[in-house]
């Protein structure tokens, strides 16, 4: 599979328990949407993370990976960042989009340009672009010009 179709959706930040269970930090709307996605990563082949449980007020699920069955395995994989196929996911609603689908689009405020998208990050307090100069802008209020590859920001 090209990279370039892979979307990344969740990293393993830790070992969960001593059975091999790990903790995912999932990069999803909604923690539970891990449950359908047919995830894989450099060291786990898709179909074999599974989803366990949520852990409540966070955007962290416990997930078991086949043949991992102790902590120290499951440490060995701390770090593994998780993908989906693009072509697996929805079409995303009206005014919705896959931050994928933005990254390189250029950024503009009052007809000036600022950069083009290189990443998003999320501190808790909504999507910022990290645009390629180091710059973060809010993505709050945005739009959003798919023919001509542009986000407006106010």
């Amino acid at each position: 599979m090209k990279s370039d179709n892979r979307i990344l959706v969740g990293k393993i930040v830790a070992p969960q328990g001593i059975r091999g269970e790990v903790r995912v930090q999932t990069f999803t709307e909604k923690p539970s949407d891990f449950q359908s996605l047919a995830v894989f990563g450099d060291k786990i082949p898709a179909g074999t993370l599974h989803f366990v449980r949520i852990v409540p007020n966070t955007n962290v699920v416990i997930a078991r990976v086949d043949g991992v069955g102790d902590r120290n395995m499951a440490e060995t994989l701390r770090g593994t960042e998780l993908y989906v196929n693009r072509d697996d996911l929805p079409a995303p609603r009206d005014g919705e989009y896959y931050q994928a689908d933005l990254i390189g689009m250029t950024v503009v405020r009052s007809s000036k340009e600022l950069g083009r998208v290189a990443c998003f990050q999320n501190f808790g307090a909504g999507d910022i672009m990290e645009l390629e100069n180091g710059e973060m802008v809010s993505f709050a209020g945005a739009s959003v010009d798919f023919e001509k590859k542009i986000i407006t920001v106010k």
